[in-house]
C-alpha cells in the first residue's frame, strides 16, 4: 500500500470565520465596531458640544487632539508589538479608550473635553496598530484582504444606527450620555477577545520577505528610544503647527514662528518614523504608506465638517445631518468588498479610489450652496466612501505585502501615523479656516466650500501619484 500523495489531499481554503480564526475575528470586529460607533456618534453631536461648552473655536481641534494623541500611540504600540507581541498594547488601548469616553462625558469645560479626547486618542492609537500586527501574525496572506474587508464592514452597523441613536440620545438625555452609553459595550468585546489573545499571541507570518520571526526581532525602525523621541517630535510638532495656524490671524508674528517650529519638529519626526524616501514619494512601500495619509486628509478633512455645515447652514437636526456619514460608511464597505476580489492591479484600485474621493468631495461642496438641497451630501458621500473603501483597504493590504516580517509593526505604525496625521492636519486647518472666515451660517458655508476645494486638491494629487505604489 502506498502513502497518499500530497496532491491527493484536498486543500481547505482558510476562512476568517473558520474554526482556526473565528475567536480572533469576532474579538477584533467587536472592538473595531465599538470604536466605529464612538466615531460616528461624536461626529454628529460635536456641533451641540461646541455650543454647550462654548467651544466652536475649538471644533477642529477637538478632532485633532484625538488624532495627534493617536499618532504618538501608534508608534509606541507598533514598537511594543514588534518586540513583545500585540496582546498588551491591544488591551491597554481598549482600556484607555474607555477611560477617555468616561472623562469626555464628565467634562465640564472645553479644556477638559480636549484632554479627554486626547486620552481616547491614545487608546485608539494603541488598539489600531495592534490590530494590524495581529492580522499580519495570525492570518495567512491569502485571507488578509478578507479580514480587512471585514474591518471595513464593521463600520456598517454603527454607521447605520450611530448617527440616529446619537442624535436621539443627545436630544432625550443630553450629549454626555452618548459617551457614557458606549462604555458598557466594551465588556462583551473583551470577554470574547481575551481568550483569543491568550491562545494566539503569535501566529503564522507571511510577507514579501522569506525571513521567519516571532515578532520580537528588531527591525531597522524598531529602536525604542529613538522612535519614541521621533513620535514625540511629530505629535508635538503637529500640535504646535495647528496652534500656530489657528492663531495666525490674531497674532501673525508669534504664530508664524510657531508654524515654522512645528514644521521643523514634524519633519524631523516623520523622517524617522516613516520608511526611507517616504517624504519624497519613493516608489513602492514609501509611497504606499504616504497614500494612507493623503486618503485620510482628503476624506476626513471634509467628513468632520459635514454635520456642522448641515446643522448650521441648512438647519438639519443631528440625526438628519448624520445620514450623510451613514451613506459614506456604506459606500466604504462596498468599496472594501470589491477590492477583496482583486480583479484589478493594486495601483489601479488606489488610483480609482482617490478619483472617487475627489469626485465625492467636489459634489459635496454643493450641499451648502443656496438654492441646492443639503441632501446632495448623501450621494456625494456614497461616492467618496466607495473611494475610501476601495483605495484605503488596498493600501493596507499592499503595505503589509511589501513589509519584511520584522518591520510589520513599524510599518503598521507608519500607516497609522500618516493616517492620523493626514486627518489631524486637514481637520485642524479646516477648523482654523472656519475661525478665520467666521461662525455665522453664511461664513460657515464659505469655509466649508474652501475646505472642500483644498481637500479635493489633495485627492487629485493622490490620483496622480498612485502609480508609484508599484515596487517595480
Amino acid at each position: 500500500m502506498t502513502a497518499p500523495k500530497a496532491l491527493d489531499t484536498p486543500y481547505d481554503q482558510p476562512r476568517i470565520f473558520g474554526s482556526a480564526y473565528r475567536a480572533a475575528t469576532i474579538g477584533i470586529l467587536l472592538v473595531i465596531t465599538l470604536i466605529a460607533f464612538e466615531g460616528m456618534s461624536v461626529s454628529v453631536v460635536m456641533p451641540i458640544i461646541s455650543q454647550q461648552l462654548d467651544a466652536l473655536d475649538l471644533y477642529g481641534l477637538s478632532f485633532s487632539a484625538f488624532l495627534i494623541a493617536s499618532l504618538f500611540a501608534n508608534v509606541v504600540s507598533g514598537l511594543w508589538s514588534d518586540r513583545r507581541g500585540y496582546t498588551m498594547p491591544f488591551l491597554l488601548g481598549v482600556v484607555l479608550f474607555v477611560v477617555g469616553m468616561g472623562l469626555a462625558g464628565a467634562a465640564a469645560t472645553k479644556v477638559l473635553f480636549l484632554a479627554a479626547r486626547g486620552v481616547q486618542g491614545l487608546g485608539a492609537g494603541c488598539t489600531i496598530v495592534a490590530v494590524y500586527v495581529m492580522i499580519a501574525r495570525v492570518y495567512p496572506a491569502a485571507v488578509r484582504p478578507k479580514i480587512f474587508a471585514a474591518l471595513s464592514a464593521a463600520w456598517v452597523v454603527p454607521a447605520m444606527v450611530g448617527p440616529a441613536v446619537a442624535g436621539f440620545v443627545a436630544y432625550a438625555w443630553g450629549w454626555r450620555w452618548v459617551f457614557f452609553g458606549i462604555i458598557p459595550l466594551v465588556v462583551p468585546a473583551l470577554v470574547m477577545l481575551v481568550p483569543a489573545l491568550k491562545k494566539r499571541a503569535d501566529g503564522p507570518a507571511e510577507s514579501g520577505s522569506s525571513d521567519e520571526g516571532d515578532g520580537s526581532s528588531e527591525g531597522a525602525r524598531s529602536r525604542p528610544f529613538a522612535m519614541t523621541v521621533a513620535a514625540t517630535a511629530a505629535a508635538g510638532g503637529a500640535g504646535v503647527l495647528l496652534y500656530g495656524v489657528d492663531k495666525l490671524h490674531i497674532s501673525p508674528v508669534p504664530s508664524a514662528v510657531a508654524v515654522l517650529a512645528g514644521l521643523a519638529c514634524l519633519g524631523y519626526g516623520l523622517a524617522k518614523l516613516l520608511p526611507p524616501g517616504a517624504l519624497r514619494f519613493r516608489r513602492g512601500l514609501p509611497t504606499t504608506i504616504m497614500m494612507r495619509g493623503m486618503f485620510s486628509a482628503a476624506f476626513f478633512g471634509v467628513n468632520s465638517f459635514i454635520p456642522l455645515a448641515l446643522q448650521q447652514v441648512k438647519e438639519f437636526g443631528p440625526a438628519a445631518a448624520g445620514i450623510a456619514l451613514t451613506t459614506g460608511a456604506l459606500g466604504w464597505s462596498t468599496g472594501s468588498y470589491l477590492q477583496s476580489r482583486r480583479s484589478v492591479e493594486p495601483h489601479r484600485r488606489i488610483r480609482l479610489g482617490a478619483a472617487c474621493v475627489m469626485a465625492g468631495v467636489l459634489i459635496g461642496l454643493l450641499s451648502v450652496v443656496p438654492g441646492i438641497t443639503g441632501w446632495v451630501a448623501v450621494p456625494a458621500w456614497i461616492v467618496a466612501g466607495f473611494g475610501m473603501g476601495l483605495g484605503m483597504t488596498t493600501v493596507s493590504v499592499t503595505a503589509l505585502k511589501q513589509s519584511p516580517v520584522n518591520e510589520q509593526g513599524a510599518n503598521s505604525a507608519a500607516l497609522s501615523v500618516t493616517d492620523m496625521l493626514g486627518s489631524a492636519l486637514a481637520v485642524g486647518v479646516g477648523g482654523a479656516l472656519v475661525n478665520v472666515i467666521g461662525h455665522s451660517p453664511g461664513m460657515i458655508a464659505r469655509g466649508f466650500v474652501v475646505i472642500c476645494c483644498l481637500m479635493s486638491a489633495i485627492a487629485l494629487a493622490a490620483t496622480l501619484l498612485a502609480s508609484r505604489t508599484r515596487a517595480d
